[in-house]
């Protein structure tokens, strides 16, 4: 399933919830050096999701707050309806 993301670096805490035009919202602590933000929205994401990192793997927009992210649908039930309660969240 790919899930487009927008990522705020620098937040006070890490968390995935709410929707930025048609994307999630992951907000992370880490700041936008060296893909450290990157790194932890893949991780906050994985880990509100329910599944384990390797299952997020990011597809493009490595240097950009716009991310596209592929997650492996086999690796949680109810992925869909988890990700719908971020969103609306």
């Amino acid at each position: 399933m790919k899930v487009p993301i927008r990522v705020r670096p620098g937040a006070s805490r890490t968390r995935a919830a709410g929707v930025y035009g048609d994307r999630l919202v992951v907000a992370v602590s880490a700041r936008a050096v060296d893909g450290a933000a990157t790194e932890a929205a893949l991780t906050a994401l994985a880990d509100a999701l329910g599944v384990r990192r390797r299952h997020v793997r990011l597809l493009s927009g490595a240097t950009s707050r716009d991310k596209l992210v592929e997650i492996d649908v086999d690796a949680a039930d109810g992925l869909a309806a988890r990700l719908d309660a971020l969103k609306k969240a």
